[in-house]
């Protein structure tokens, strides 16, 4: 076992030393998109937001959907029925705010998720005004200029869609919420300038004519990811996707362990379904590091109980772990940078992404175990079966 250990160990010091690298080259991109001008292209814009239940922060979310500094945009609250929890909160919002807004339902979905189905019916019924469509989560809290930056890029006809990523703010200290966060932090990194990008759900911008010509109504029309189904329908077409650091969203959250493993689930099942190219090498990337500490624990454990000396298996343990710090680290200061307004809370929870960032690979690969044993997901209170992209049912589960 420890001739594996060490190869195990090596393996991490040149993968570790290369991603903190790459991390390098992620932030350099994000403090040159800081200092560029995103440009003046203001068409008219449709914000779509679909909203299901009640959640952390709910109405200030919505009510931050209308307060961008952006003038030619309408914004879209779609609900699934009059009788969703929210749509009381929804219709305060939309009544009280100077920008024009408007409630749709969509009823509900026949073979494809609720989200899915929600923004499918919103589109259906836009007027053919609105040249670019905008598609935002209800748990996100974007910023005043957050509209702009996404938008203004696609002035240059050349860009297929523009994108960018969450970053969750725990609500709790509780351990589930703290996991949930130090979680998804890693997304972030995943989007960049050379990078194969994918779009994100909670904030992508698209113009109506690329949203067209990629045909995404049909991709979405079995669909139970919106994005990855957008992300595909754009790579059929040789469309770009452009990510956007400055538009980083905050979501403020709160869970339990239960929500915790729905939610790490469905994602990771989402992502193997739909984007089985970067489920496996993610997959692999996290078994590695994670068969390294349980080797280093177990060669530590083993050595102290004969009495051996176990300083130089405790310092390679560490070290995977520390490269993991230090790499959280850089992604804790380029986030800090592109979102300044959330830079004293971000900050308050450092720990969080950095140093509970070095045990988060274990979560994942329960994930990832998951994702191998089931097609099953529940979102939002509805079972679904991920049978393929192009077909989903919907189950009890």
């Amino acid at each position: 076992m420890e001739t594996l250990f060490y190869l195990l160990v090596l393996v991490q010091i040149l993968m570790g030393s290369y991603l903190i690298w790459d991390g390098l080259q992620w932030l350099g991109y994000v403090r040159r998109q800081l200092r560029s001008d995103p440009g003046f292209y203001a068409p008219r814009v449709a914000v779509l937001c679909p909203c299901k239940g009640i959640e952390p922060g709910l109405e200030s979310n919505l009510v931050a959907l209308t307060e961008f500094d952006q003038k030619n945009y309408e914004v879209f609250f779609i609900l699934a029925s009059t009788s969703d929890p929210a749509a009381s909160i929804v219709k305060r919002v939309a009544a009280s705010t100077r920008v024009k807004c408007h409630v749709v339902i969509a009823g509900s979905p026949a073979s494809c998720s609720e989200k899915v189905n929600n923004l499918r019916a919103a589109i259906e019924q836009l007027p053919e005004e609105f040249e670019v469509l905008v598609f935002t989560d209800s748990d996100g809290r974007p910023g005043k200029s957050w509209l702009h930056h996404l938008v203004a890029p696609l002035g240059d006809s050349r860009i297929g869609a523009t994108t960018t990523m969450r970053w969750m703010i725990p609500k709790s200290t509780n351990l589930p919420t703290a996991l949930l966060a130090a979680w998804n932090a890693p997304l972030v990194t995943m989007l960049g300038e050379k990078r194969k990008n994918f779009c994100w759900g909670g904030g992508t911008a698209i113009r109506r004519s690329t949203f067209d010509q990629a045909q995404v109504m049909d991709a979405w029309r079995n669909s139970a990811s919106d994005d990855y189904s957008l992300t595909r329908a754009l790579e059929a077409k040789g469309h770009s996707i452009v990510f956007i650091p400055e538009c980083l969203t905050l979501s403020y959250v709160e869970s339990d362990f239960h929500g915790l493993l729905e939610f790490t689930n469905r994602q990771i099942l989402i992502t193997r379904v739909y984007a089985e190219g970067i489920w496996m090498p993610a997959a692999a990337t996290h078994l590695l590091y994670c068969l390294t500490m349980l080797c280093g624990v177990l060669l530590i454990s083993e050595n102290l109980i004969e009495q051996r000396p176990a300083f130089h298996l405790i310092t390679l343990t560490f070290l995977p772990a520390l490269l993991s710090a230090i790499r959280g680290a850089i992604r804790l200061l380029g986030v800090t940078e592109a979102v300044p307004a959330g830079r004293s809370l971000i900050m308050g929870q450092a720990w969080i992404y950095v140093l509970l960032g070095v045990f988060i690979p274990f979560l994942y690969l329960i994930n990832f175990a998951n994702s191998l044993i089931t097609r099953k997901i529940r979102w939002r209170g509805i079972g679904y079966e991920l049978v393929s992209p192009e077909q989903t049912r919907i189950v009890r589960l």
